[in-house]
């Protein structure tokens, strides 16, 4: 096996390396209003869809996380709630796991009960800033339906890094706070949600050159 095929199926993504033998990262951070908003942003999309999906929801700490069993009624991509340590493979949706800040730790599953970050945890900052580090141009970061401001920092940084930035209209939001949280700091596209998916087809296509 060579070290590039190796890298695929680990999903290792870096900085450093970032070239087309990396998949891309969609990471996606929404709040607990939002299971309707996730289900039309994933429905459309395919199962050969080259890239991880990363999701931080949040909810609270002693609640039970139902995520992967609702979106994997209606989307088309394995989903599973994420395990500390397994590899991160193209084409699998990951759910963080309550009360546990989720994060890419070179192409694995990170997962810790560090402070809560914007009143948070799992924080979306976090898993976003996370991926900005790891995979810099190969990542996508979309921000949907929230209260407070969770997710504009780690937004910047994924966009800083040279990666694609994408927030819901706060318009057709559900709650509206985390959107124009994002959207203050500029420079990120402002989408409906049934423009997402197509929004994310290219995105991936692009940064694979497929």
């Amino acid at each position: 096996m060579t070290e590039a095929t190796r890298n695929i199926e680990l999903g290792r993504c870096s900085v450093e390396d970032d070239d087309a033998t990396h998949p891309v990262v969609v990471a996606i951070g929404v709040s607990s209003d939002g299971v309707n908003a996730l289900q039309r942003v994933l429905g459309p999309l395919s199962n050969t869809l080259k890239a991880v999906v990363l999701i931080v929801r949040h909810i609270g700490p002693a609640a039970p996380s139902l995520l992967s069993t609702v979106l994997g009624r209606v989307i088309k991509m394995p989903v599973k709630q994420a395990v500390a340590g397994e590899p991160l493979q193209p084409g699998v949706v990951y759910v963080a796991p309550p009360d546990l800040h989720f994060s890419v730790v070179d192409g694995h599953v990170g997962l810790d009960r560090g402070a809560k970050v914007s009143f948070s945890r799992p924080s979306i900052d976090v898993l976003f800033n996370s991926v900005a580090k790891m995979c810099g141009s190969r990542s996508v970061a979309v921000l949907l339906s929230g209260g407070g401001s969770d997710g504009a920092n780690g937004l910047t940084a994924v966009r800083q890094a040279g990666g694609v930035t994408i927030v819901q209209d706060p318009s057709e939001a559900a709650m509206s706070s985390m959107p124009l949280a994002a959207i203050a700091r500029n420079g990120h596209q402002v989408a409906k949600l049934d423009d997402i998916p197509e929004m994310l087809r290219a995105a991936v296509a692009d940064a694979t050159g497929r």
